[in-house]
């Protein structure tokens, strides 16, 4: 048996009610359970595995799918199902950069149907991202944009509100600590990405995957002036390894310590934090994806090989 968890405000759609009828008629053992409100995602995930389903489906966009992986990280590791996604909301970073069908019908075949791989996932102090959390500006775009423009302009509200917000950003101060190193910053963004793409397909960590035991660190220093400005966008073109203002790295923890609230989203979910740790769970869930999934690092899961690619 699997459970399909739909977001309650998708639940009607014609497309999805059809995909599911389609599907139960063609013999899919398939039980559809519908939140109501914020943390019924992640109750009725922990409740799957104690009731032995071998396969969750998150229905909805990437702050549904966080809720479902939070809940099942409740779950001991023989207790946890694979996860499938069938993605109904604006953004769908996840989804998309998976590969995965975006139509309900081709995606609900797929979560049905597909394989399950191994996955790593983040925790950030006691919250867990599968995809990407954020910091700073780009947090902050995507807390203020509204749900309506989301619905209304897909991924392309983030790049609107972010125009709009662009020369009213304040930096975030702070000092950062990872495996390798650390560093005082002065924040613009700061991106973890286990997954490549955030904020309405903005791929902020192209090179990430999901089964190396790493999180891919994209850090942006603030700017002053426009010169700056432009100087910090050809470095992100760039990517260097350490410039001016643009700095990417891989580690299997980061931490932060501020002295104001820093901004983040979690999988598009936001949140504020002063502080916090993050680290990797290497291979901690199963996840259902398509057999070339681009995400995936092909070759040895062992630390060994892990580290060489993060000194590559």
């Amino acid at each position: 048996m699997i459970r399909l968890i739909l977001n309650g405000q998708v639940a009607q759609l014609p497309q999805v009610r059809e995909a599911v009828f389609a599907h139960r008629n063609a013999g899919a053992e398939l039980e559809v359970l519908v939140t109501w409100e914020q943390g019924d995602a992640a109750l009725l995930a922990e409740q799957a595995g104690y009731a032995g389903r071998s396969r969750v489906i998150a229905g909805g966009g990437d702050g549904t799918v966080n809720e479902v992986v939070n809940g099942l990280m409740r779950l001991s590791p023989e207790r946890r199902p694979a996860l499938g996604i069938l993605p109904l909301g604006s953004a769908n970073d996840l989804a998309t950069s998976l590969g995965l069908p975006l139509m309900p019908g081709a995606a609900l075949e797929a979560a049905l149907h597909l394989s399950s791989r191994p996955v790593d996932v983040a925790r950030l102090d006691d919250r867990y991202f599968l995809n990407m959390t954020t910091g700073g500006f780009g947090a902050e775009v995507t807390s203020s944009t509204p749900k309506s423009l989301k619905r209304l302009l897909g991924g392309g509200a983030y790049s609107l509100i972010g125009a709009l917000k662009a020369w009213q950003h304040h930096p975030y101060a702070g000092r950062l600590s990872w495996a390798e190193g650390q560093s005082d910053a002065s924040l613009f963004v700061l991106a973890m990405g286990n997954g490549t793409q955030a904020g309405g397909g903005q791929r902020l960590t192209p090179e990430a995957r999901l089964d190396d035991g790493l999180l891919d660190i994209l850090l942006v220093r603030d700017f002053n002036s426009l010169r700056e400005m432009l100087a910090m966008r050809r470095e992100l073109l760039e990517r260097p390894r350490k410039g001016e203002f643009v700095e990417t790295f891989r580690t299997p923890w980061l931490s932060f310590e501020g002295a104001d609230d820093l901004p983040l989203t979690l999988d598009g979910e936001p949140m504020s934090r002063t502080g916090f740790h993050a680290e990797i769970n290497s291979g901690a869930l199963e996840l259902v994806v398509p057999e070339d999934c681009p995400l995936f690092f092909h070759g040895s899961n062992g630390a060994g090989e892990s580290w060489s690619r993060a000194a590559s």
